[in-house]
Order: C-alpha cells, then sequence, then structure tokens
C-alpha cells in the first residue's frame, strides 16, 4: 500500500514505536491521528506532525470506535489502523501462573482485544472501501516466548493467531494485514527514556547482549517498508525466524534451551 495522502490511527502513538511510527508516516505524506491514553503527549506529538489527537482507551472497543468517527469527520476515511498500544507486568512471585487476575485481563484486553475491537469496527468500511490496512503489532513473544512474562507471551500468542484469522480471512477482500514482531526495542516498556540515542541509531544499546535492542525508530522504518512492500509479517530482529524455525523443528529441544536460558538470566547457572 501507498501510503501517501492515505489517513492513518495509530494507538499507543505518543511514545516509543508509535510516536516514532506517527512521525515516519507523516514523512511518508499520510495523514495522522495519534491515538494515546495520554493525552498530552498524543497532542505534543500530533502538533509536532500537523495530525490530531485522540484520547483513546484501547480496551474499551467505545472509545476506539469514537477515535475512528472523530478520525474520519477531520482527516478523511481511515486507510490504515495500528493496534501498537500494549502493556507487560511479569509473573507473579510463585511464576507463570501467579500474577494477579488484573495483570492477565490488561494483557488481553490490550494486547489482544483492542486488536479485535478495531477489526470489527475496520474490516466492514475496508471492505465497502475495497481496502485497507491493520498493522498489529504484537513481539516476538508471539512465535517464541518472554521469559517471566506468561500473561504477556499468552497475548502475544492470541495477537499472532488473531492477525493470521483476519489476513487468511479478510485477504481477498483487500484487506491487508501486516503483524509486527520484534525483540527488544528501546521503549519505556523496557525502562529506557524513549529519547536516548543508540549508539549506531538501531544496534548496540546495553541491555541484551544476545540480540541489542532496536531504536523505536529503526521499527517504525520496518512497520513502514512491511505497509509499503505488503508483507504479512515484519521482523525487525531477523533471527526471529531462524529461533522460530528452531523451535518448530524440535520444540523439546527449544523448551530445554529456553530454561537454560532462564537459569543463566537468573543467575542460576546451567
Amino acid at each position: 500500500m501507498e501510503v501517501r495522502n492515505r489517513v492513518a490511527i495509530v494507538t499507543g502513538g505518543a511514545h516509543g514505536i508509535g510516536r516514532a511510527l506517527c512521525r515516519a508516516l507523516k514523512i511518508e505524506g499520510a495523514r495522522v491521528a495519534v491515538a494515546d491514553l495520554d493525552t498530552d503527549a498524543a497532542e505534543k506529538v500530533a502538533r509536532e506532525i500537523g495530525g490530531i489527537a485522540l484520547q483513546m482507551d484501547v480496551a474499551d472497543a467505545g472509545s476506539i470506535a469514537a477515535g475512528v468517527q472523530r478520525t474520519e469527520a477531520e482527516l478523511g476515511s481511515v486507510d490504515i489502523f495500528v493496534s501498537n498500544a500494549g502493556v507487560a507486568f511479569g509473573d507473579g512471585p510463585q511464576g507463570a501462573a501467579s500474577a494477579p487476575d488484573e495483570h492477565w485481563r490488561a494483557c488481553l484486553d490490550i494486547n489482544l482485544m483492542a486488536h479485535v475491537y478495531a477489526a470489527r469496527i475496520m474490516v466492514p468500511k475496508m471492505t465497502q472501501r475495497g481496502g485497507g490496512c491493520l498493522v498489529n503489532i504484537a513481539s516476538a513473544a508471539g512465535l517464541l516466548a518472554q521469559v517471566g512474562e506468561a500473561a504477556y507471551t499468552a497475548s502475544k500468542h492470541a495477537a499472532v493467531g488473531f492477525a493470521e484469522s483476519l489476513a487468511i480471512t479478510h485477504g481477498d477482500d483487500g484487506v491487508q494485514v501486516v503483524l509486527v514482531c520484534p525483540q527488544a526495542v528501546a521503549t519505556r516498556m523496557i525502562g529506557v527514556d524513549e529519547d536516548t540515542e543508540l549508539e549506531d541509531g538501531t544496534r548496540g544499546f546495553g541491555g541484551n547482549d544476545i540480540d541489542g535492542i532496536l531504536s523505536a525508530e529503526y521499527v517504525a522504518d520496518c512497520i513502514l517498508a512491511g505497509i509499503q512492500e505488503e508483507r504479512f509479517l515484519v521482523l525487525p530482529h531477523p533471527q526471529v525466524a531462524t529461533y522460530f524455525q528452531r523451535k518448530a523443528d524440535d520444540h523439546d529441544r527449544w523448551i530445554s534451551g529456553m530454561r537454560r536460558f532462564r537459569r543463566k538470566s537468573m543467575g542460576e547457572g546451567l
């Protein structure tokens, strides 16, 4: 899909990957609605890019619907909807199943159901208009797993499955689906100030001694390329494809390897 002169909504657009993508879309000629719970930050980004700010709670289908309605009234029909907002809380003290129910509900509501709510609103509109693009930001955790993040991992696996179902069911209707599965990105979610400069602009930021932490700007560029090239799966960390293949080839061996990784990361040795 060509981005120029398109209308886009980006949830979680005030910070991190969302903010970087709002800027990238603007540079490519799109008209952008910056949707976020953080209204002040959304307005700041909107002023910067000449877009509009939406106060949006993506866990509330009505809030998403209202944001779409306002965007279409002020900017025109929405061509691209980016479900980017996400949360993670970590496991509870007793391990994978011990996180409180409210953390599980929040992960499922924001990391999964927000994608469902957006699709319910946008798929009929896009089908009627002859096309559109849904960009669903999941995580490499949705293809693999995130140690110490059971609720996050489960919600992201569900988000991957839902994106696949959307693409299978509605691809013939002209609805393009882009699924994005990055590993670590320099955002507030991993405790990094979002304006921190990376050593080379993409990689090399301390804190991940395996595959590197990518800048939000680099990930936004990957997403933009995925939209323009009409690719389903976007892997900003390309090595995730190798890990996913290894998991598929021998799931038992992969689980054993992840156990070793967990012990090492927790200082328990091998």
